[in-house]
């Protein structure tokens, strides 16, 4: 990944008299042998494609059907004859498994070049979340540029776009929740007014809303709705978060959130400070009664199934539920076919938008990293917090996120009966196995401070108990947790 976006950084763009910005892309193609091939946009003649250079010009007489390719941007899917697409290029070579670093918004691609992979049975995973931050920088304007011409095609194209992207009759902007607007306005650091005829066009602009020529009127999204709509749910029923909370087998409270997206947030945070008993804080001179459990990593969750839910499912809405041992955060919709859950639950997922629209109305109110998952978060909830780490599970048609508020609670979400064999240090020291994809011995040493013969017969009774594995053999023998 890391050498993709090092040829990546030498593409030659050619200039354009239409002022489109080309992209910046690099590619690598890696052998079995551990040997590789490299090669960037316009290498060898300008406006050729990274992966063409690759297939045509520099392995056209190689074997490549168990190779594994790396490329900084999702593969195009259309050229003009005869020309062939990066795609295409690409199943037919029967690459066996392509890493992708971040989508392309254009709407030649658009996700389409991925769909291509996976009906080819190509494996696909996108880069680590660190590396697509340096390809999304170095890409910036081409992005910006791309997502300008999405939004146009899409509202030129019908059937590309799903029922939330496409307007609803007669709901216009005076339906909308005029809290709502202030609210995306200020926490935004917008320049507009609600008055402004520019701020109806720059909601228009990202897809919230459309111009409807026949009634001279800014006609909202179903996007648009659950964003901003004074009463989101009686569009759409599954625009709703359900929370309750149970100590000690009695029911303390229940709250439906209805309220416009852009102001869920901010309600639940205040219900969670309201329900959440309180421990005092005695770190500082002043003693403070603050939560039990931090609501900053409840919060992110919580806005992260907000952003990330299947809005097409129409049968399920989002919940929090908090008891003695568990707080559950339900999400409708399995992850996306790019995410896999063992890269959730090692917070090491990449990013892959289900909802760019409400993803940059939330990243500009600095609810949510524009392209992320909030990873760094929940990873880092028991070294900061002193809490065992989440979980996520799927299970139809929910996405789960699971905080244990116990070591027993966590025990029970391992799956596995050996956990109760284990004792609270040792439990502890299998964790370090979530929060990576993998570990050497030494690694293990280092990560839990632990002397080396004991971390050496620590590692013997986790493998023997079907709790980690052995990857590789000899001195390269990584450890891997079963999930």
């Amino acid at each position: 990944m890391e050498l993709a976006i090092e040829v990546m950084n030498k593409s030659i763009n050619e200039s354009r008299p239409d002022g489109k910005v080309p992209p910046k892309v690099g590619a690598v193609v890696l052998f079995q042998d551990g040997t590789f091939e490299t090669a960037y946009r316009g290498e060898l003649r300008e406006g050729d494609h990274a992966e063409y250079t690759l297939f045509e010009r520099k392995l056209v007489s190689k074997d490549l059907s168990e190779c594994v390719l790396f490329t900084t941007l999702e593969p195009c899917v259309q050229r003009n004859s005869p020309k062939v697409s990066c795609c295409k290029r690409t199943t037919n070579a029967r690459i066996e498994k392509v890493f992708v670093g971040i989508e392309d918004p254009d709407p030649t691609v658009d996700g389409k070049g991925l769909k291509h992979l996976h009906k080819h049975d190509v494996e696909v995973a996108m880069f680590d979340r660190d590396l697509q931050k340096i390809i999304e920088e170095e890409n910036k304007t081409f992005i910006e540029q791309a997502l300008e011409r999405k939004y146009k095609a899409d509202k030129k194209d019908e059937d590309l776009r799903s029922p939330l992207e496409m307007q609803v009759p007669h709901y216009d902007k005076s339906r909308f929740s005029e809290e709502a607007l202030i609210k995306f306005i200020t926490e935004g650091k917008l320049i507009y007014k609600i008055s402004d005829a520019s701020f109806w066009q720059f909601l228009s602009d990202f897809g919230a809303m459309e111009w409807d020529e026949t009634s001279k009127l800014f006609i909202a999204t179903g996007f648009g709705i659950l964003l901003f709509g004074e009463n989101p749910r009686a569009n759409y029923p599954q625009a709703v978060l359900k929370a309750s909370v149970t100590y000690d087998g009695s029911k303390v409270e229940t709250k439906d959130f209805s309220d416009p997206l852009v102001l869920v947030p901010d309600r639940v945070e205040e219900w969670l400070h309201k329900v959440l008993p309180l421990a005092k804080n005695t770190s500082k001179f002043k003693r403070k009664d603050v939560p039990i459990y931090p609501i900053d990593v409840l919060r992110e969750a919580i806005v992260n199934a907000i952003v990330h839910r299947d809005y097409e499912i129409e049968g399920a809405s989002c919940s929090v539920t908090i008891d003695n041992n568990m707080i559950k955060v339900n999400s409708p919709g399995n992850p996306v076919p790019e995410i896999s859950i063992d890269e959730l639950n090692s917070f090491s997922a990449p990013s892959i938008r289900r909802n760019p629209i409400i993803t940059y109305v939330f990243s500009l109110m600095d609810y949510v990293e524009e392209k992320g998952f909030g990873m760094s978060t929940f990873k880092s909830i028991r070294e900061k917090h002193g809490y065992p780490l989440p979980k996520y599970l799927f299970m139809d048609p929910f996405l789960s996120l699971s905080f244990p508020r116990t070591q027993d609670a966590a025990s029970n979400l391992v799956g596995s009966k050996s956990i109760d064999q284990l004792s609270k240090d040792e439990i502890t020291a299998l964790e370090v196995f979530r929060t990576n994809k993998s570990l050497s011995k030494s690694e293990f040493v280092d990560l839990t401070g632990l002397a080396t013969r004991t971390a050496e017969r620590l590692l013997k009774k986790f493998v023997d108990l079907d709790l980690i594995r052995r990857e590789g053999a000899g001195r390269s023998i990584k450890y891997a947790i079963n999930e």
